[in-house]
């Protein structure tokens, strides 16, 4: 992501969110070493951008939008597969991220991924109130010993 994707970037957030990322907000982030964040460009239009932080050895996803126009055309996939490579890149061992139970598209979506539901957090969302599913992707098999479990 660069400067000259953030009035795109804005109009995006506006399009897919209720509660969308100021210009301000997506600027903060260009020069981040934690963050982690791609464009897709189809004929020479942004079509879409992701998102994430990653602290340590765990990333979160912050988001992923595509405008309604590029939808269906494998946009989101290819920024999913981006952010899981940097991911494991970075050494995370997981990538979390929330999303609505109503958004059938993008769990879907996740679940291609290997993402599991982890937890659910109670009114997480806003316009309209909804909870928000704790998706988890699990990038590297921990063997622990002393009883304690194996996660992929």
């Amino acid at each position: 992501m660069e400067e000259r994707h953030l009035d795109a970037l804005t109009e995006l957030e506006a399009v897919c969110f209720a509660e969308p990322w100021t210009r301000a907000g997506l600027a903060a982030v260009l020069g981040v070493s934690a963050a982690v964040f791609a464009v897709a460009e189809l004929a020479g239009q942004v079509a879409g951008y992701a998102g994430m932080h990653c602290v340590l050895d765990e990333c979160y996803m912050d988001n992923v939008a595509v405008f309604p126009r590029f939808r269906r055309a494998g946009v989101a996939r290819i920024l999913m597969e981006y952010l899981i490579a940097e991911a494991r890149l970075r050494g995370a061992r997981f990538l979390s991220l929330e999303v609505r139970p109503s958004n059938a598209a993008a769990r879907a979506l996740y679940a291609g991924f290997g993402f599991r539901q982890a937890g659910r957090r109670k009114n997480f969302y806003s316009f309209p109130a909804e909870d928000g599913l704790i998706l988890t992707l699990f990038l590297q098999k921990q063997q622990q010993t002393d009883g304690e479990r194996i996660e992929e």
